[in-house]
């Protein structure tokens, strides 16, 4: 079996994404960051982005979304992927949609969120044993957001990390290799948007994120408030002089990101003073490591 901790530079960083544009909003600035100083930075999107509604009101009568949801955003994917300077694989299956109403409809007959976990996370395995990342970031439990497919996707990612080194294990999908470190994403820390809330009105500006934290700190009915989340920042990437890559990246996302919407109510300027990090959980490591870390390659450089 081969493992990360026997391989010579360059360093490889796989982040697992339910959709396309998922990317760009979840640690797009560490890794366009990565990429600059040589690592090797592959997305891999899980699913198609077939069911995504339209989201950016400039958007809503361009024809080739309305006609191949998928097509558009497979044109998009691409773009935000040579403005980030990463790679990016198509895992391969159908978005799930996300459900309303009351009750709950049933999820798309063979869409992502209802496959077989060992069949979802087998072309995953495969780009593991393939592509031999040294770390692999994904969502939490939660999925960041409670999004089926980005449950799944949580889950896919965690069965290639601790299957992917496993010779006995998903056999046919390439040589065993066993990566070294497996992180969450914590795009919505709550205390990034208390931060940029908090600077925003300092400065006089209206926040987009009173809402958001007012729910994040309301306390029930016999007073008791959250819970703390389940994970805690271990690690924060310095990557503030890549916020306007990371942007554009997400404008790029064009029938999904709204150019005038809640990812660009705050300046770079005003994030890279106030949080120029994007944060992170170390989840599982197989080498040592020293809390907390300023480097998804801590202790592997």
């Amino acid at each position: 079996m081969s493992t990360s901790t026997s391989s010579a530079a360059p360093l490889r960083l796989l982040a697992v994404h339910a959709h396309p544009d998922d990317e760009s909003s979840k640690g797009a600035a560490t890794m366009a960051m990565y990429a600059a100083s040589g690592v090797e930075v592959m997305v891999a999107t899980c699913t198609d982005g077939s069911r995504g509604d339209i989201q950016n009101p400039g958007m809503e009568d361009a024809p080739h979304p309305k006609r191949d949801m998928a097509g558009a955003r497979r044109l998009e994917m691409n773009a935000a992927a040579k403005i980030l300077g990463i790679r990016q694989q198509w895992i391969g299956f159908v978005d799930s949609g996300l459900p309303e109403g009351d009750p709950m409809p049933p999820l798309p007959q063979g869409c992502f969120a209802l496959q077989p976990l060992e069949r979802a996370a087998a072309p995953l395995v495969r780009l593991v044993r393939n592509f031999k990342p040294h770390v692999i970031l994904s969502y939490d439990e939660n999925g960041g957001y409670p999004h089926p497919d980005h449950i799944m996707a949580h889950k896919v990612a965690v069965e290639a990390y601790h299957a992917a080194g496993d010779p006995e294990r998903y056999p046919g999908t390439g040589e065993a290799w066993a990566p070294a470190k497996l992180y969450y994403d914590r795009a919505f820390s709550p205390e990034r948007f208390r931060a940029l809330h908090f600077a925003l009105e300092e400065a006089g500006l209206q926040s987009p994120y009173a809402a958001r934290l007012a729910a994040w700190l309301e306390a029930d009915a016999e007073g008791h408030t959250p819970p703390r989340p389940a994970h805690q920042t271990t690690t924060q990437v310095d990557c503030g002089d890549y916020f306007e890559l990371r942007d554009d990246a997400l404008r790029a996302h064009r029938t999904q990101i709204d150019p005038e919407g809640f990812f660009f109510a705050v300046s770079p300027e005003l994030q890279r003073t106030v949080w120029p990090w994007e944060d992170y959980t170390l989840v599982h490591s197989r080498i040592e490591a020293q809390l907390p870390e300023k480097d998804l390659f801590a202790g592997l450089r």
